[in-house]
Formats: C-alpha cells, structure tokens, sequence
C-alpha cells in the first residue's frame, strides 16, 4: 500500500488531479475500496490533492489558453465530478471586463475568416461559433449587436 500511495503522490505532484482521477489510479493498480478511499484521505490532508485548486487552474487554462467561455468550462468541470462550490470559486477566477475582451477578440478573428458575406448570414455564423465556444448566447448577441 505504500508503493500504491507513493505512485499515485507522483501522479498528482505531475499535474493537478481529480479525486477521481485519483480514483481511478489507484483501483487501476488493484486495490481494495478501503485502502483506495485511505490513500485518497491522505493526499488530500497532505494537500496534493484540491479540487478547488484544480478547479482555478483548469477554468483559467481553458479561458486563457483555449478561449472557452464559461458554459462549455462549468460543462467540463461536472463531467469532471467537481463539487459545485469548486466550480463557483473557478469562475470566480475569470474577470468579466477581461472574458468580454476574450469574446470580442474572438468575434473579430471570426469576422475576417468569413469575409463576403450577407451580414445577417455573417452574424449567425460568428454567433454559433461563439456559442459553441461556450459564450452565452445574451452576451455574443449583444457583443454582435454593437
């Protein structure tokens, strides 16, 4: 059980982790629930684990990095098994003057890919992509709309 618990401690020293990434890890390498959910116990008070922490670290990787908007993050965050006080903390972490920039920027980089079209066919196009991003869909039409 030491070994298990010094692997899965390098596991999560490598980058941040779920609890059930952790999990997952360690009943992959053929322990029992108990000693799963006792290793799991023990990252977490010598805090390799925090799914807060993680929570902020991938919100703002994906806004920052990969322009998601904040739909298409809290999405993933779920999938994820965050608990929904994490989730709040991490959006928390993207400014709004900052993610309506992001949302501009975005607008501007799809409205020169798409040149020669019917303005009306132009704003859909740009508006689906954005949403599709993970924008809400009242602040793309209102960015669209200015």
């Amino acid at each position: 059980m030491k070994a298990a618990k010094l692997k899965a401690g390098n596991y999560c020293a490598y980058q941040e982790r779920t609890h059930q990434e952790v999990r997952d890890k360690l009943y992959a390498l053929d322990l029992f629930r108990d000693e799963v959910e006792e290793i799991l116990t023990e990252l977490i008070s010598e805090n390799f684990i925090n799914e807060e922490r993680y929570a902020k670290t991938f919100a703002s990787g994906k806004f920052r990095l990969k322009h998601w908007g904040r739909r298409k993050i809290i999405y993933a965050l779920k999938q994820k098994h965050i608990s929904p006080y994490c989730v709040d903390q991490a959006m928390k972490e993207i400014q709004d003057d900052e993610y309506e920039q992001t949302a501009l920027f975005l607008i501007e980089k799809k409205r020169s890919q798409l040149s020669g079209e019917d303005s009306f066919i132009l704003k859909n196009k740009i508006a689906r992509y954005l949403i599709g991003k993970g924008f809400e869909s009242e602040l793309v039409w209102t960015l669209l709309n200015k």
